[in-house]
């Protein structure tokens, strides 16, 4: 599947065209039909807002929706949880399912990110970590990006016992003095 990552000026928010076929919402990360691949169509005009579909039972994702909400934002982000019916009504023609296993990020343009997008595309609309974000899009790194995401996929995965159903609070993981702040 085709990841979108944001590779304009420092300045300016990602563009993408939509490209998805019918029943799926567009955006970069949708997956092509049978036959040839689509051509890009000029999309309206820059990110304005970013939603962030993120697991509310997951500690890890508590934990960095926390840290996200506490950063300086060039572009407003709304934390939303995945599969809830906030981001039922937001999003129909998503997989909801498939929003509890990764993060989802959507543009309000109704771009679609997942994956490593969806992180480098939340870094991106940070002031501090767009120059980052900038970066994990490059040859160089790229790879770093994706190895990034995969150890929090095993970590979320092995490491970290969901937050119990109903549950108020849920404990973010330990992190040391390494984890995020």
């Amino acid at each position: 599947m085709a990841e979108a990552a944001p590779t304009g000026p420092a300045d300016q928010a990602p563009e993408a065209a939509p490209t998805a076929p019918p029943g799926q919402a567009p955006g970069p990360t949708a997956s092509p039909g049978p036959g040839p691949a689509p051509h890009a169509v000029a999309w309206p005009g820059p990110v304005r807002r970013l939603t962030v579909l993120y697991d509310a039972g997951c500690p890890l994702c508590v934990h960095l929706r926390g840290w996200l909400e506490r950063q300086r934002q060039f572009v407003p982000l709304d934390l939303v949880p995945a599969g809830s019916a906030e981001a039922r009504r937001r999003f129909p023609e998503l997989d909801h399912a498939a929003t509890l296993q990764e993060i989802t990020v959507v543009g309000d343009l109704g771009q679609v990110y997942r994956e490593t997008a969806a992180w480098i595309v939340c870094l991106w609309a940070l002031a501090k970590y767009r120059s980052r974000a900038h970066w994990l899009t490059t040859p160089a790194g790229r790879p770093f990006a994706r190895g990034t995401v995969l150890a929090a996929a095993r970590y979320r995965s092995m490491a970290v016992p969901p937050c119990a159903p109903g549950a108020r609070e849920c404990a973010a993981p330990p992190g040391g003095g390494w984890g995020p702040r």
